[in-house]
């Protein structure tokens, strides 16, 4: 229904399109306008970082796509709209996510590959069969942990009403932060983002196997390729925590 309503208006839907790519540009532009003064960014070179921000853009942009719009749940408890949603014939899950759906996202993927392509011409990378494997399995896997952030971040929202903003800062702004050289950061954020949120998971820890770097952490090398596994473990939780949240919902009362 969404996607016919957004048809409806072509060229709205260019427009919004174009400029939701326009917005992303502008990430990457911040990025090469450092590389103006200085050759590498914690060792990294432009097409290292480039390879980082393309793949984490695109895993990003993949679960933004299908589950941005999670972070209206919080809304919908609050003012009691979640209740249309519960008389449906329709999982609860699959409703929210298409609510609102917005299909002018794919410009932030697009934009996210082009940078990924740009940066696998530039890049001088012995391309053995394990990298060629792991890159496909890290986009995937990437998206998977991005969406079972949204949905984790939504389950929240069933006991705190309206805390779009926190899981913002856990989605779009762990995005930004894969964008960047793990090296940049302190010893404690790296672990923050392995052991508690694994979004080191999404881009970090596959890059450096791909790119032939070493862990900032000393990580044991099977690690490198275990996105798939803690895809697996993270979507399991938040998925039990969005039932938990559904059983939990008391609508706003009469």
């Amino acid at each position: 229904m969404w996607v016919r309503s957004t048809m409806a208006y072509r060229t709205s839907f260019v427009i919004m399109t174009i400029g939701n790519f326009a917005a992303t540009v502008l990430d990457f532009v911040a990025i090469s306008l450092m590389f103006s003064h200085v050759e590498t960014l914690g060792g990294f070179s432009l097409a290292e970082v480039a390879f980082l921000y393309g793949t984490t853009s695109t895993a990003f942009g993949v679960a933004d796509l299908v589950l941005g719009s999670m972070e209206r749940v919080g809304r919908r408890v609050r003012d009691g709209t979640m209740d249309t949603l519960l008389v449906r014939p329709a999982p609860i899950l699959a409703q929210v996510a298409a609510d609102r759906f917005a299909v002018r996202r794919l410009g932030r993927i697009s934009q996210g590959l082009l940078v990924l392509i740009w940066s696998l011409t530039a890049l001088d990378v012995d391309w053995t069969w394990d990298r060629l494997l792991l890159l496909p399995v890290m986009l995937l896997s990437g998206s998977a942990i991005f969406g079972a952030v949204f949905v984790a971040g939504a389950a929240f929202q069933f006991w705190a009403n309206d805390a779009a903003e926190v899981q913002n800062s856990v989605t779009y702004g762990g995005n930004t932060l894969l964008q960047y050289p793990p090296t940049v950061f302190g010893t404690e954020l790296l672990r923050g983002v392995t052991f508690v949120v694994p979004l080191a998971f999404v881009n970090w820890l596959p890059a450096l196997h791909i790119l032939g770097r070493g862990d900032p952490l000393g990580l044991p090398g099977w690690v490198d390729f275990a996105s798939p596994l803690v895809a697996f473990l993270v979507c399991v939780p938040a998925g039990l925590g969005w039932r938990a949240g559904l059983r939990a919902y008391r609508s706003t009362g009469s």
